[in-house]
Parts: C-alpha cells; structure tokens; sequence
C-alpha cells in the first residue's frame, strides 16, 4: 500500500504541472517529503502550496486506511521554517537574559508555538507561555 499511495501522491504532483516531482513516503515517521524542480518562483507560493498539498494528501491516506495526519513537505520549506522558528526562540532568550524583560513572540499556530517551548524548556533562566487566543495565539518567554 505505500508504494501505491506514494504513486498517487506524484501523480496528483504530475497533474499539477510541477516539474521533476519526487516523493518520498515514510509511514512509521507518517512523513510525505516531496522535492520539484520548479526554481526561484515557487518559493513564495510554499507556505500555501505546503498546507494545501497536506490537506490533501490526508485526505488520500485516509483513503488508503491511513488513520494518523502525515506531515507533508516541499522543498525542505517546513524544515527551514523549523530552523527559524528554534533560532527565534534562542534569539529571544537571548533578549530575555539582557533586558530582564519579557519579549513576545508573534502570533504562531500550535505546532510552532511546541517548537518553542521545546527549544526553552531546557533552560533554566527563561521560561515560555502561550497567551492569546485562536489564530493571535503567541508564545512570551520570561526570565526566571
């Protein structure tokens, strides 16, 4: 059943006209990592193509009696944004222990904000929270 619903995934790729697709499908990780050959343009449009391309492929797994959400990404986009969100976290640690001042992160969605968390949890002189609501949720990290 992987290889079948790893075909279906670059087929859907096929028709949507991207170029070169590759697909990678690790069901225990439950991840669909997927590179294009499509150069500079696609960049801006990853944010939403990225979302767009889980939904979608959720909705194909489940299908295939795949019960667990995957985790979709193209072009190493979540990966990068991982990285920046670790980063803004120990940035703002950083601000935290010079200023003694609590610094509030902008509003992130859940995934993101448990980045955030995990990054400072092992730090024993700043602490995070989530505050807000919905959609303008966001973390504040405070010193100790």
């Amino acid at each position: 059943m992987t290889e079948e619903f790893k075909t279906k995934i670059k087929t859907i790729l096929d028709l949507l006209g991207l170029k070169e697709p590759s697909v990678d499908f690790n069901a225990e990780a439950r991840k669909v990592i997927v590179f294009v050959n499509e150069g500079e343009w696609i960049k801006e449009h990853l944010p939403y193509l990225v979302a767009d391309f889980e939904r979608l492929a959720n909705l194909l797994a489940k299908k295939h009696g795949i019960v667990e959400n995957l985790f979709v990404d193209i072009n190493n986009y979540r990966k990068e944004r991982e990285n920046l969100i670790v980063e803004l976290a120990k940035a703002a640690a950083r601000k935290v222990l010079i200023t003694k001042a609590e610094v509030k992160l902008p509003a992130m969605n859940s995934y993101e904000r448990r980045l955030i968390h995990m990054e400072l949890a092992t730090r024993p002189d700043v602490k995070s929270e989530s505050s807000g609501e919905g959609k303008e949720r966001f973390v504040v990290v405070r010193p100790i």
